[in-house]
This record gives structure tokens, sequence and C-alpha cells, in this order.
């Protein structure tokens, strides 16, 4: 059995999972509301919860499930803040000299795109590889995270390229910093999203970076500055008076971002499947056009669970398994990367 530990910022997590079976269980703890009031997360203070809320979440999994039978240990290792990072892998390599087990290194990005995998995997785990070489792979990823959007492309072989990224804000950051700009509070997004049903999409034009260009990456900058010229041009009073159609708008950038360069990539890519992963993903807007794109291209579409979604365990343990590393690499003291395509 598997424990993996998940702490890249503001949730600590743990996972338990079995090869051949799927998740035994998972246990996280947020600190969305503790954040709230400085509208962010604040690293220092992100870290100090990790310290204390990994013991009630060890005693947790003990008591459901128990440890007996951990052969290994995964770790996030990156991206993420590395003080909060730093509290993971003490965690990971104190329980290794306890347990004797060996530890690996997961990178945060990667664990991602293999997300939308996990419920095929708990589906039918003996048939998986089978099923996943002759049916989903190649395979088109779309990561749209808090910090990060990127469209990856995993190969039969299960080895992992970049096709395009960001180029400055992600879709995360510019739904937070649109929110933030009318005053909607922390988390944004999901604020966001939810005063934006009902409201007309096309009532502002918002720009739409990038989309007419032949490369694949993406950049949300001009559309978070467009959303402040238009509600300084409105006024205040206007602008709240307009709430619903100014988030359905802005929204809707976004999305139709996303979806155009995830169609660009499609053509001609050779894909069996299409995954949609991150925390922007649990957008009920985003998952229902990523599906209709799926269904326009007939292209099988997964979508990550959304209790998969956000930081979480349980991907990292299900990535460890789905690159099937088996030679461990002794114990982690720092993090050997932030980046996507990196081997740990």
């Amino acid at each position: 059995m598997l424990l993996a530990i998940e702490s890249s910022c503001d949730e600590s997590a743990l996972a338990l999972f079995e090869r051949g079976v799927g998740l035994r269980g998972e246990w996280i703890s947020s600190q969305v509301s503790l954040h709230a009031e400085y509208g962010g997360v604040v690293p220092d203070l992100a870290s100090r919860e990790h310290l204390n809320n990994f013991a009630p979440l060890l005693e947790a999994a003990r008591r459901e499930v128990g440890f007996e039978g951990v052969t290994e240990i995964a770790v996030t290792t990156g991206p993420g803040l590395a003080a909060c990072l730093a509290m993971g892998l003490a965690v990971a390599n104190a329980l290794s000299l306890a347990w004797k087990v060996p530890v690996f290194g997961v990178n945060h990005l990667r664990a991602h795109a293999h997300s939308p995998f996990v419920s095929l995997y708990e589906e039918c785990p003996e048939d998986f590889d089978t099923r996943l070489a002759d049916a989903f792979l190649p395979h088109l990823s779309l990561i749209v995270s808090g910090g990060n959007t990127i469209l990856a492309r995993i190969e039969k072989d299960r080895s992992l390229s970049i096709l395009g990224q960001t180029i400055d804000d992600a879709a995360g950051e510019a739904l937070d910093k649109g929110a933030k700009l009318l005053a909607l509070g922390y988390p944004g997004g999901p604020k966001l999203e939810k005063l934006a049903v009902g409201g007309d999409t096309k009532a502002y034009q918002f720009p739409r970076g990038l989309v007419g260009k032949p490369h694949l990456d993406f950049s949300f900058s001009g559309l978070k500055t467009s959303l402040r010229y238009q509600v300084e041009k409105m006024g205040v009073e206007a602008a709240e008076a307009d709430l619903g159609n100014l988030c359905a708008s802005y929204q809707e950038a976004v999305v139709d971002a996303l979806i155009r360069k995830s169609d660009k990539a499609l053509k001609g890519g050779g894909f069996k499947s299409m995954g949609l992963s991150g925390g922007v993903s649990n957008n009920a807007v985003l998952r229902a056009r990523f599906e209709a794109l799926g269904k326009k291209r007939r292209v099988r579409s997964l979508l990550a669970q959304r209790c998969h979604t956000g930081d979480n365990a349980g991907m990292i343990a299900f990535s460890h398994v789905f690159e099937k590393r088996v030679q461990a690499p002794g114990m982690l003291d720092i993090a050997p990367s932030m980046q996507l395509d990196a081997t740990v």
C-alpha cells in the first residue's frame, strides 16, 4: 500500500492507495477560511497550519484504514510554496525512517495531468493498462489551476510534453484578480462563477488573448486590464448594478480562450482522449464546454473528479502509480524541481 502526502499550498492532505484496488481513503484539511481575511494565501501562516494539521490527519487515517502494509510513501516535491512543501517532506522522511520504507517525490502538475484517469483505474484496475493504451493514449491534458494554465500531451509510453502554457497570468489568477477588482472577496473564482449564473455572456466584449496565434500558449493579463478599464468607465455604482453580466462576460472570455486553444490542439493531433484537471476545472461552465468539445471532435473527454481538482493527495498517489516508478530514490530533503517536465 502507498501513503501519499500533499502540502504544496494551503491544503494538508493524505491518501492511502492500494495497487490493483485504488484509493482506500483520503483526508484533507483546508485553510481557505483562515486566509480569506487576508485576500490570499499567506505562506508563513500556511506552513504553520501544516505543522498543526498533519498529526490529526495521520491519526484519522490510522484509525479509519490503518498503516499496516504501507510499503512506500509519495510526497509532493513541487511546484508550490517552499515552506509548505518542506512540511510535507519532513512528514514523509520521518515516516520513512520510522517504517523503513522508501520515499518518492511527485510533481504536483504532473499529478493534475494524470488525475482524470483515477476513475478509469478504479473501474477495473486489472485492465487499466490495456484500456489506457488502446483507447485513451495519446491524450490531451488541459491543466487549469490557480497559478498554471497548461496544455500537455501524454504519449502511449506515458511520457509527457508541454504543448502550450500561459505567458503571464494563469486562468485561475485572471478569475481571482477579476473578482478582486469587482470586490467579491476571496476565494474569488467561485464567487465570480456564482454571480455569473444567469448573466449575459455577450453583454461586454472582453479580449481573448493569443487565440488567433498559431501556437498554443495562453495570455490572460490583458483580460484583467480590460475589466479594470470597463469598471472605471462605468463607475462603481453602475458596475455593482450590472455585476451579473460583468461576471458572466468576464468568465466567458476565460473559458472561451481555454476551449479555443484546446480545440486547436486537437486538430491533427491524433488524440484519443482529452482530460480537464486543476482547481479551475471545478467551474461548471468550463466542464460543460470541455465535454461539448470532446463530443464535437469525437474524442473521449475525461474530467477529474471534483474531489481531485484542487490540492489533494489522491492524485499524488495515483500519479506515482501511473508513472510506474518502482526504484526507491532514498530520502528526500528538498523539493528537487519546480518544473512540470522534470523527473524526480
